[in-house]
Parts: structure tokens; sequence; C-alpha cells
């Protein structure tokens, strides 16, 4: 297994001559379940402020009128980002419509005709044709860009917890999602488009403060003061919740997903800027549909994109005896939302199953292939539904005008006719051949027109149908094929309540609301968000209490089972996200046992050849300065003159924390579980191989998970354990013939390796780190000064020149550094930031878990009471499978210390 080496640099010496070396091994995490899945890195985003002293300087002399100026350009950008996803929405609904509108009105004129020629098989070769033309389309644009498959939310709820993604938020990927939802969406798909805008709009919050762009190089402005991960994280953060109000007309709603599902990090300031970009996102959409769709410019009371009408008991029971919903009701939506969350347990369930079997067998295979089972998808889930609405579905009289969307529109315009007689209708098709927001509404107000077998076969079709294509090579949206599933297990739950149970004074709507809410609430497990979503898409306020009641049931009955949906796709993706919290088990661990102990650092002068050599061998992305402090114990030895500085200087000796002491409490952890499983083993049978399985096994970390490059290079701390185990292994066998020399070879090797490591891990003083994308950007500008000048003689760079190649800094090896002189010497001192976060050694680590979500760190030094560095926690060193063999070895280590507590007894 790899281990980091430090760095031995020096400006003094001229030993640093050799190249640092670093064995790069990734961390291979896979579970019994999960194995053989493909692997990824992911990096972790720093939204930490960097205080050197370019960024103070820039701070200090903000006296331009762009700079004095800069919160009001803040809130232009907000403004600009809700206008722009707002915009992007009516680009997708706009032309999904037209689309939709072209394909049903070819299927309709080809089925009217040929339901009385005899020819439906053609109808049905025509709109597979369509369908699977849409869907390759969108499949191919996919295929491009792979990150705009799915509906995006799991990537930016990943983005918005300090991880880089790649290219989640490139104007290439949102060309690939706006334009692919549109055909999958028209193709007949069981996709939603609401998740590819919340995606979309992510993405225009995270371009559109950039002034600029990779793609169209020739659009740049020279404007700097947004480019950081905290600025870009902030404009992501609304940039979701513009997505969020201009798929559902609901900016709270947007504001409150943001919060819920996505950003680590909030405050009274983001709140009302991402609610204003939810507000201009909902305006820019409902005045351009006002005059696109209604013809009506201006009129800004029109519905939005999703509206699901107006909730009023029919005409036919407007008396007494109609409500909307009563306390007797509440009941039966409370066990509708038990039953809500155990179907969507089931379909996060197979969907999972379904998403690890595409990893295994599709997704590493090439990309046509993937393309191909998209087109698959299409084909059979358009024949099952055209054959299930000539086959299964039941044909009803048409009795009169019904209402939906709020307005009275004839039946006619809303329900299909397809194989059924003049004056009928067929409710199965009236379900599949529309466009899923009219089915919702078909299903939340049409009395009477569904009977039991067709909800109930629809919903069965739908379920597995829109569970196989979820995941699947198109952009994929959730949340409307979840409403719609849900709709018709409410309306099925209303209809034999009514019919066979007699419950008669029941509003049927009412009961398919819930459904919906408790089957979406079951799959995605959100709760707030959700419920001022749905809220606000009825606009009828009295549904608040049963909608909570319901999403609240649907979720922890659900969450006995399995998570969320879109965390499960985390997951598997072996994403390193970290919860909102750190679990319980983990208070017994503190810092020091958590660290990665093996440092890669640099002096505050370092000659230039030196580091080009870390850069080139490391991956780091930030490196500590140090300073050596060998001689401190010396001086204080010789300071001390009485009792009372004897008894001072000995306490700091006990109860400081050093490197080496660290380090030699692991080794001696080790080994004394190695001699440990010695002893059980000399008791045993010959024949008795498990101990020797022990060290040969060991248990698989439960999430497969992705870490960046500068956290595969601090996992030494379970790779010696991991590495550790055959050598054990060995000794086992040897201690069975020669115990006694076994022991005292280890007692040897334990004196040895004390004194290597105290060589080793020699006390550092920590001053603070310097960014590697500031090293770079320092050696393309040749900042650097010859040995026998002062350092003064340094040039100096300006903040604006460090962050200039913001967000894709140029890589060590693509720069020309042959105009520098390698034996120069760097001056970091001026560019380091002297002030990051650090905590002691002692520090729990649910408290460093919470400060390093929260404050949205990329690493955190652990210091001690001497100012010494003793190592570095990055993600990876916070994760749940991480801190859980961390946590195994503390276990070990107390029973290890009772054992001898008792023996000494």
């Amino acid at each position: 297994m790899s281990q980091a080496r430090r760095c031995c640099c020096c400006a003094q010496s001229d030993e640093d001559d050799e190249e640092m070396s670093h064995i790069v091994d990734t961390i291979s995490q896979t579970s019994t379940r999960h194995a053989n899945l493909p692997r990824k890195d992911y990096e972790s985003l720093d939204y930490d402020v960097c205080y050197s002293k370019p960024y103070l300087d820039m701070t200090e002399a903000r006296n331009t009128w762009s700079s004095r100026h800069l919160e009001l350009f803040r809130w232009i950008v907000t403004f600009s980002i809700g206008i722009c996803t707002g915009l992007v929405a009516v680009f997708i609904d706009y032309f999904v419509r037209l689309l939709s509108k072209l394909k049903f009105g070819t299927v309709e004129d080809s089925i009217l005709q040929c339901s009385q020629d005899g020819c439906l098989v053609i109808s049905l070769l025509i709109i597979v044709a369509i369908d699977a033309a849409f869907v390759f389309i969108a499949s191919s644009l996919v295929a491009i860009e792979p990150i705009a498959g799915g509906s995006g939310i799991p990537e930016i709820k990943c983005y918005l917890n300090g991880i880089k993604v790649p290219h989640v938020v490139r104007l290439k990927t949102l060309i690939s999602k706006a334009v692919g939802v549109l055909f999958s969406v028209a193709g007949g798909l069981f996709v939603g488009k609401e998740g590819p805008m919340i995606h979309s709009g992510a993405i225009v919050g995270a371009g559109i403060p950039q002034f600029q762009s990779i793609t169209f190089r020739k659009l740049n402005f020279n404007f700097p003061y947004f480019r950081t991960d905290r600025d870009k994280r902030d404009f992501v953060s609304g940039g979701a919740a513009a997505g969020v109000a201009a798929a559902f007309g609901s900016p709270i709603g947007g504001v409150l997903f943001s919060l819920e599902e996505g950003s680590s990090f909030w405050n009274q300031a983001l709140t009302w800027r991402t609610f204003f970009c939810a507000m201009s996102a909902t305006f820019c959409l409902n005045f351009m549909l006002s005059g696109l769709v209604h013809n009506k410019w201006g009129a800004l009371d029109q519905p939005g994109l999703i509206n699901f009408g107006i909730f009023t008991c029919p005409e036919s029971n407007t008396d007494s005896t109609c409500n909307l919903w009563t306390a007797y009701d509440l009941l039966l939506f409370i066990v509708m939302g038990l039953g809500g969350g155990l179907l969507g347990a089931l379909f996060n369930f197979i969907n999972s199953h379904l998403t690890v079997y595409r990893y295994r067998h599709v997704n590493a295979r090439p990309r046509y292939v993937r393309v191909l089972e998209s087109v698959l998808i299409a084909v059979v889930t358009t024949s099952i539904a055209f054959v299930a609405a000539m086959t299964l579905g039941e044909c009803k009289d048409i009795k009169g005008p019904a209402i939906i969307n709020g307005s009275n529109a004839e039946i006619g315009e809303s329900v299909r006719t397809y194989f059924c007689e003049n004056g009928t209708y067929n409710d199965m098709a009236t379900l599949f051949f529309n466009s899923q927001e009219t089915a919702i509404k078909q299903l939340f107000h049409q009395q009477g027109t569904f009977s039991l077998p067709s909800l109930a076969i629809f919903f069965v079709f739908f379920f597995f149908l829109s569970c196989w294509t979820y995941g699947a090579m198109v952009p994929s949206g959730l949340f409307v094929p979840c409403l719609l599933c849900g709709a018709a297990y409410g309306r099925f739950i209303g209809n034999v309540l009514n019919e066979y149970v007699g419950y008669r004074n029941i509003y049927s709507g009412s009961f398919a609301l819930m459904g919906s809410a408790a089957f979406l609430g079951g799959v995605v497990r959100m709760t707030i968000s959700l419920t001022v979503i749905l809220i606000e898409s009825t606009n009828e306020i009295s549904y608040g209490l049963p909608i909570m009641v319901v999403l609240m049931v649907a979720k922890w009955s659900g969450d006995l089972f399995n998570k969320g949906l879109y965390d499960i796709h985390v997951h598997l993706k072996g994403v390193p996200h970290l919860e909102w919290e750190a679990s319980k088990k983990v208070e017994k661990l503190r810092v020091h046992e958590i660290m990665e102990t093996n440092l890669t650092y640099l002096y505050p002068h370092t000659r230039v050849r030196s580091v080009i050599s870390i850069l080139r061998t490391t991956m780091h992305h930030a490196y500590p300065i140090i300073t050596d402090n060998t001689r401190n114990e010396d001086r204080d030895s010789r300071m001390v003159d009485s009792a009372l500085e004897t008894q001072n200087t000995q306490f700091k000796k006990e109860h400081t924390l050093t490197r080496a002491k660290e380090q030699l409490q692991r080794r001696e952890s080790q080994m004394s579980i190695d001699l440990q499983r010695m002893r059980s083993s000399s008791t045993r049978i010959p024949n008795d191989r498990h101990a020797a399985d022990e060290f040969q096994t060991s248990q698989s970390w439960s999430q497969g998970a992705y870490f960046s490059s500068e956290i595969r290079h601090r996992n030494s701390s379970i790779q010696n354990e991991e590495s550790d185990r055959p050598r054990a292994a060995s000794m086992e066998e040897e201690h069975r013939n020669h115990p006694v020399d076994i022991m005292s070879d280890l007692s040897n090797d334990s004196q040895t390796d004390s004194r290597d490591i105290e060589d080793d891990y020699r006390p550092l003083t920590f001053h603070g780190v310097i960014l590697r994308s500031h090293l770079v950007a320092l050696l393309k500008k040749g900042v650097c000064y010859a040995e026998n000048s002062p350092s003064s003689s340094q040039r100096t760079i300006r903040y604006e020149e460090l962050t200039e190649d913001y967000p894709r800094y140029p890589d060590i090896h693509d720069i020309d550094l042959s105009h520098i002189n390698r034996n120069m010497i760097m001056d970091l001192t001026q560019y380091m930031n002297p002030c990051p976060y650090t905590v002691s050694p002692e520090t729990p680590v649910s408290k460093v878990f919470n400060l390093f979500r929260t404050m949205g760190l990329r690493h955190l030094e652990v210091v001690n009471s001497s100012g010494e560095i003793l190592g570095i926690v990055t993600r990876h060193n916070l994760t749940e499978e991480f801190l859980d063999e961390k946590l195994k070895v503390h276990e070990r280590n107390q029973e290890e210390m009772s054992e001898s507590d008792v023996i000494i007894s």
C-alpha cells in the first residue's frame, strides 16, 4: 500500500537535488454487495477564504467603482440567474408541448383511421418509431456529456455538500440536459422535466457570475470578484432554488429545497438572495407563458408549468355532506402515508439493484450500448401503453364537462376515445396518451371516470417502467412520474373506500393528492420543501396539515428499509457525501485517531526545484508551511532552574501529543493486536485456520467511496493496518514453532522502530498552508529570488493574477518552466494562509465533523499546544466507512487496556 513521503527540502541545503517520489494508489473500497463497481475519484471544493497577503491587499485597496459596488453587482447577478433560469424553463416547456402535440396529433389521426380499417399495427409502429427516434436523440446528447443523464439532483446535492463533481456545471452539460429532456419527455418515457430544470438552474447559477466561458473563449470580461468556490456555491444554491421555482411555480419551496437538500452552509444573506433569485425565475416564467401559451402578455395570474387545478366538490355534491377532507380522512391519510413509504422503499430497492446491474454490465461497455438500452426502454414502454390501452382499458360514457385546471373544459379535450365506440372514452388511454401533467389533473378532478382494474393495471405498469427508466442514459426527472404513480394509488384507495367500504362522503381528488404526496415522499424522503411545493402547486392552503402528516409518515416508514433514492444514487456513485451530522457512536473517537500523520510539507523559503518536484509527485490541494522544532525540548531542559518549572516542563512533555508519539501509539496498538491473536491461536488445535483467516480477510467498507487525489495520498493509517495483516499471518505461523523467539524479536523491533520514528516524525512548527493552485500560479509567473539576494527582491503578484485561471487551474505538467532557474528560492510566506482552521488533537470527532461540514472545509490541520502540526484531516477521514474502521481499532485498543488492567490487578 502507498505511503506519502515527507518533504525534506530546505532553502539552505544543497541536498534537495533529489526528486520527491510519491507512490499513487487508489483506495479500493468495495463492499461485498457492490463489488466490481466502477470507481471514480472526486475532489473537494474549498469554501474557506485564503487570507494571504495578496487577498488582504485586494480587500484594502478596493477603490474602483466596481469593487465599491460589489454587493450591488451580487444582487444584479442573482437577478440575472433567476431570469435566465426562467428562460431555460420556458424553452424546455414550450418545445415539450410542441413535440408532444405533433406526436399525439399524428398518432391520433392514425388510430382513428386504422380503427375502422383494421390496421392498428401500423399505428403502433408509427408511435414506436416516433418515440424511439426522440429517445435516440436524447440519449445521444447524453452520450456526448454523460453527466447530463438522470435528474441531476444527486450531483447538485454533492456539489453543494462540498464535492467537485466533474462537468456538473459545464455549458455543454446545460445544452445536453435542456435539449435532451425535450426528446426524452416527448419520446413517451415515464420521466419528468422538473429535475433537469433544477440542474439547469444550478448550471446557470455557476456560469453567469464567472463572466467568462471556456467553451466560447471570446466571452471573457475582466471581473475577477466572484471566482471562488465560496461565491460559486452561493450562486449555485440560488440557481437550484430558481429551477424549483420555475418547475413548480414555487419560489418559497425552491428556497426550502436548496436549504433542506443542498447547501451545507447557510446564512441569512444567502436566504434573501436565494429567495430573490427564485422570485425572479417565477416572474420570468409566468410572463413568458402568459404570451406564448395563453396569448395574454402580462397576465401573470395564469397558471405556471405545474398546476394541479382547483380542488372543489363536484357540482352534484355542493351540500354540506361534501368536504375536501375531514378528521376521519386524516386517519386514512396516515395509513396511505405508511403504504406510500413502503411502496417508495420498494421502488428504491428495485431501482438500486437495476443501477448496480447497469454499472457492472452496461456502463462498462461502449456508449452505444447504453443508447440502445434507452431506445429499448422507449420501445417497450410505448408498446405496453398501446397494447394496455387497446386491450385492458374500459370504455365509458362521456357525461359532460368537468373542472380541469380551474376552468370548464370539455371532457373530449382531455380524455381519449381510442379503441372505443362513439360517445364513449377509454379510461386507460386517457392516462397513457396524455402528458403526465394532464393525467395527474384527470386523477385529481375527474369524478368516477376510472375503474379499479384500470387504476391497478396503470399503477403496476407505471411503477415498474418508471423504475426501469430512472438511471438510463437520458435526462430524466422523478417528481412528476412519482406524483402520477401516487395519484393512481390514492385514487384507487378512494374508489375502494367508496365502492366496497361504503365511505361515501369523500372527495376522491383529496385521496389522489395524498397518494401523490405519500409515494413521492416515500421515494425521495423530502418533507419541508415538498410540503410547500405541493401546497403552492395546489393553491389550497387547507391541505397543509394532511400533506405534512402524510410526508412525515412516508419518510419514517421508508427510512426503516433504505434511504431516499437520491441518497442511494449518491452512494452507488461512490461520492464521499457528508451527512448533516456524525453518528453518535463516533463520539468515542478523538481527532488524533483519525488524522493523516504522513505529511507532505514545505518550508517558508524553498528552492524552486523542490516545489516543482513536490507538485509533480503529489496531488494534494494544499501543503503545510512548517519549520523544524527539534531543539525545543533541549532548550526547555536548560531553562529549568526551579521545582515549579520542572513540574511545568514535565506536564508539557506528558500532555503534549507529538507526531512521533502518535505514530508510536498506532504501531504499539497494532502490535498488541497481533500479539493477542498469536496468544489465542497458540491455544487452539494445529488445524484451526480461523486466526489466519482473520489476518487475510478484512471487513469491506459498506460504501465504496471515490475520493479526490489529495485524499488518496492521505490514507496511510488504514493502509498500514491492512498491509501489516499478511506479515502478522506469517508471524503467527512462526510463533507456533518458536513463541519465545518471536516475542523477543517483536520487542527488539519495537525499540528500533521507536528510534526511527523519533527521527522521521520530528516536531514541526506550523505556520500556515499554501494552495496548490497558488504554487502553480507562482511558478507560471516566475515568482522567486536568487540565493544571494534578499527575499524582498522577489516579484509580487496581485490576487487577481493568482485566481485568473479559476476554475480550471493549469496542471504542473502543462506549464512551461524553461524560463525559471530551478536553483532559485521562493518566498512562500506572502502567499500562504496564516490562519486556517485548526483543532487540537483531543478534539472529539463529532465536533470536527460539524466544523468541517458546516464551514465547507477541504482540509483541517491538527496542531498541538506547542504549535506543532501533527496531521491533517480531509473529507476522506470523516466518511462513514473510514470512521467505522477507526472505531473498530479504538474498541480493540480499549479491550486490550481492560485486559491489561485485569492482569495487573
